[in-house]
């Protein structure tokens, strides 16, 4: 019976708030959708391929249509790269450092990207709306709605932050270590 009571500690210790569980399910479906739009690109460059060198043909949208896509799948994937630990890091400094200095620079580290994240947000937002505002198209044939194209912006940098904040509380309140590395 002790041994049921001590489990159950264990995993309401460990259990995460719902804010931690709805940012994890919305930067996993925004790698999903980051995923798909890079097979769907991959699936428009086939096909381009075949109409230009078998069927001799010329393409309209499909270039435009594989930048847009490709870059989408970057700012949407965003959070789930950083869910992932995914980015490009060096611990050295945070080994160095003692536990309680790496608990201050991983605080620092994340307000400052939150920051910088919410400039850009800011920016990429009014860009967004000026697109769709003005109902700015593309210069090609093809002429796709700008606003469409461009709201991979602010939703990419928007999940960016939420995933950020999710990390930053995550420290703060103790739930994860900082950099992943346990206290010597």
């Amino acid at each position: 019976m002790s041994g049921n009571a001590h489990s159950n500690a264990a995993s309401a210790k460990t259990q995460k708030p719902v804010f931690f569980k709805v940012v994890a399910f919305l930067s996993t479906l925004s790698g999903w959708c980051s995923a798909g739009m890079t097979v769907i690109a991959i699936a428009i460059t086939c096909q381009m391929i075949f109409v230009r060198f078998v069927l001799n043909g010329s393409t309209v949208w499909q270039t435009e249509a594989v930048v847009f896509l490709i870059v989408a799948a970057t700012l949407i994937g965003l959070p789930f790269v950083q869910q992932l630990r995914g980015h490009v890091n060096v611990n050295l400094i945070p080994l160095m450092l003692p536990p309680s200095g790496r608990y201050f620079l991983a605080i620092f580290t994340y307000s400052i990207s939150i920051i910088t994240i919410s400039i850009m947000l800011w920016f990429s937002y009014e860009f967004w709306h000026l697109a769709f505002t003005r109902g700015w198209t593309s210069d090609s044939v093809w002429a796709p709605s700008l606003w469409i194209v461009y709201s991979s912006l602010p939703i990419g940098f928007s999940l960016l932050i939420l995933q950020l904040t999710s990390d930053l509380a995550a420290i703060v309140l103790k739930l994860e270590a900082p950099f992943g590395l346990e206290a010597d």
